[in-house]
């Protein structure tokens, strides 16, 4: 008799320059294990939304097709991350009384159904929904209220939120790959899932994503998500920058982005000659030059204002610039030489660049920082129940993971988890 397969779970990256899916399995370890990669670059897609549905579902459906192939298995659900519909965060709270003045679960799921019904006078659809603290009375900070007495209980929750358009189209098109969105994850949260520890999260950390169309970020503190947001420019951008100013087609300036590119001269770049292809035309074989410092004077102003832009919207909208204690880096345009050197020279703080947790059985060509969004949405799909998608920590017994322990994402508001697993 053969031995039944263990249920699977498929996570699908959509973004502007490639289209990701992981398939995986928990294994006897209760870790995830990849059975099946597929990936290509993006059509139908820019600046992280849908402007050609139907160019978005073949490259979703071949990805798909690739993985299902190698795991042997076919998958009917994906979750799925969010670029798209400009993402915000926004703080709301809520209060409901206590009829029996005694916390039950029916008023803890009053108060938080209640808490997600913010509208601030624009229709928004609520991708996240995470309580940050509770009160009692008018007492806050209270981190689990089950069981405890009061009159009125109340809640300061956190909300990521898009706009519905982009969310619906997003959805239409896994719907038309005969594929149910069993949930969706923005993408800088998925990242952070993906890369960060759990002394980061809890000590205060900022990831930053660079996609091909949009850069985005997510702060933590206290292992709590605290705020996301996005700026409109990316790794694209870059590329269109290098094309303009070397007059060479697109293609060729992403691979001279790609193998030559720096964002940072050294003494040494402005006698690095490098061979640029010319815009087709009756001059089609004509091969131009450029010094690497030349394609660094090209790179380096777009990376200083794609941080410039980043650090004016943590300042306006965000807890503000002088609260960012570290910064990590993923996406693709983040592995140019040079980056994390600005980003430093902004923030003034610490940076590295973030590489998906080890999973087993994750190839090589899939574990760098391009990656971080589809590894952190696997983990989204594949934590206990309650813990919003996050890998519990050891000192969650209710929820402990053999395999976690005190490495990858931190166990987010895991306090919460199981009692609000238990409610919903």
């Amino acid at each position: 008799m053969s031995k039944s397969r263990k249920p699977l779970t498929a996570a699908l990256d959509i973004g502007t320059s490639k289209v990701c899916c992981l398939i995986a399995e928990l294994g006897d370890d209760c870790a995830p294990r990849i059975i099946g990669i597929g990936h290509q670059v993006s059509k139908g897609i820019k600046g992280g939304s849908i402007v050609d549905m139907e160019a978005a579902r073949n490259a979703v459906r071949a990805v798909v097709h690739t993985a299902e192939e190698m795991a042997d298995a076919t998958i009917t659900g994906v979750v799925v991350n969010v670029s798209a519909g400009d993402p915000r965060s926004a703080r709301t709270n809520a209060e409901v009384t206590v009829p029996g003045h005694q916390v039950s679960k029916a008023d803890l799921r009053r108060l938080l159904d209640q808490g997600q019904q913010w509208r601030n006078g624009v229709e928004r659809e609520v991708i996240h929904a995470i309580p940050v603290a509770f009160s009692l009375d008018g007492t806050r900070g209270i981190k689990d209220p089950s069981g405890m007495a009061a009159q009125r209980l109340g809640v300061d929750m956190h909300l990521v939120t898009a706009e519905p358009s982009a969310i619906q189209n997003l959805k239409s098109c896994v719907a038309g790959c005969h594929l149910e969105c069993e949930a969706l994850v923005a993408s800088p949260y998925a990242a952070g899932l993906g890369c960060l520890t759990i002394d980061e999260t809890e000590l205060g950390v900022t990831i930053i994503d660079m996609g091909g169309g949009t850069t985005t970020l997510a702060s933590f503190e206290e292992g709590e998500l605290v705020f996301t947001g996005r700026v409109p420019v990316g790794g694209r951008h870059v590329s269109a920058d290098l094309a303009h100013g070397l007059a060479t087609p697109l293609a060729d300036a992403e691979r001279i982005k790609t193998l030559f590119g720096t964002a940072v001269a050294t003494s040494s770049d402005g006698d690095r000659l490098i061979g640029v292809p010319q815009i087709a035309g009756d001059l089609s074989d004509e091969i131009g030059q450029a010094s690497r410092a030349e394609i660094a004077g090209m790179i380096g102003p777009r990376i200083e204002e794609t941080f410039e832009l980043m650090a004016e919207l943590i300042e306006r909208d965000g807890p503000g610039v002088a609260s960012i204690r570290r910064i990590i880096l993923t996406g693709g345009a983040s592995q140019l030489q040079g980056v994390a050197e600005i980003t430093g020279n902004i923030f003034g703080v610490q940076v590295r660049l973030g590489r998906p947790a080890p999973i087993t059985a994750l190839a090589e060509s899939v574990s760098g920082p391009a990656f971080a969004v589809a590894a952190g949405l696997l983990h989204y799909a594949m934590a206990p129940p309650g813990t919003g998608g996050k890998r519990a920590s050891q000192h969650s017994p209710s929820h402990h993971h053999p395999s976690h322990h005190n490495t990858g994402s931190a166990g987010l508001f895991v306090r919460i988890g199981q009692w609000l697993h238990e409610y919903f």
